[in-house]
């Protein structure tokens, strides 16, 4: 299935397992989306995505619909995207992304996960680059088409790892591919069920048993912070 798919299926089920974070993260997906280029999702394709990721976690309509309404209000002020790297205890490289309307708050609680949980944030660029930056397409499959012609055409697009799973195509490619992937599938009438980032870790470590119980105090530490989006780590 490839090392990527591994990475993502781990983290995707992860998720799940917290619907209400999930909610809560697709909510700011939605307000950034709509406060960067409107409400309407037909001229705004972040939007378009960040409703089929809504949808494919069966979030209440009424939530999504309250998302889009509050960023269309002026007295919202905008969330600024942070990222924050460090190192969590034996020497595992952690990557956190945050969406925040308050970066003083927000640098203060991260910092003190990692100090409570021995680990230490870094400066910027002190772990990204053990981390490639991914996008990935979760597509329904369509009986008609044979997926290695498929898998060929969309290399020209950005493809660089493509999955059939089930009923689903997976495809994962640079995050620069993004926008050149989204357009192939909607102008080939394909259903995008879910689409969204990594960051795959080019290297890892294995921890025994303690030693991992100890790294993830830190992570679900910060996964549990109200301005944290997604936690990366390099731990195997």
């Amino acid at each position: 299935m490839g090392r990527i798919f591994e990475v993502r299926k781990h983290k995707m089920f992860a998720r799940y397992a917290k619907m209400s974070k999930q909610f809560a993260r697709i909510s700011k997906d939605v307000f950034m989306a709509v406060k960067a280029s409107g409400p309407n999702p037909e001229n705004n394709p972040r939007l378009r995505a960040a409703i089929q990721n809504a949808r494919a976690v069966n979030m209440p309509k009424d939530r999504l619909e309250a998302a889009i309404k509050k960023a269309t209000s002026k007295d919202e002020k905008d969330l600024e995207i942070l990222t924050y790297e460090g190192y969590g205890p034996h020497g595992i490289a952690v990557l956190v992304e945050t969406a925040t309307d308050n970066p003083t708050r927000t640098v203060a609680n991260i910092r003190s996960y990692f100090n409570k949980y021995n680990g230490s944030l870094g400066v910027s660029g002190s772990v990204s680059f053990m981390f490639d930056h991914k996008c990935n397409f979760r597509i329904k499959r369509k009986p008609e088409i044979d997926s290695e012609e498929l898998e060929l055409e969309l290399i020209d697009y950005g493809c660089e790892e493509f999955v059939v799973e089930n009923e689903e195509f997976i495809i994962y490619g640079p995050f620069e591919t993004f926008g050149s992937l989204q357009s192939f599938f909607e102008s080939n009438n394909y259903e995008i069920i879910e689409s969204s980032f990594d960051r795959v870790p080019t290297v890892t470590k294995k921890l025994d048993s303690a030693q991992e119980e100890e790294l993830n105090k830190l992570l679900d530490k910060i996964e549990e912070d109200d301005d944290v989006q997604n936690v990366y780590s390099t731990m195997e």
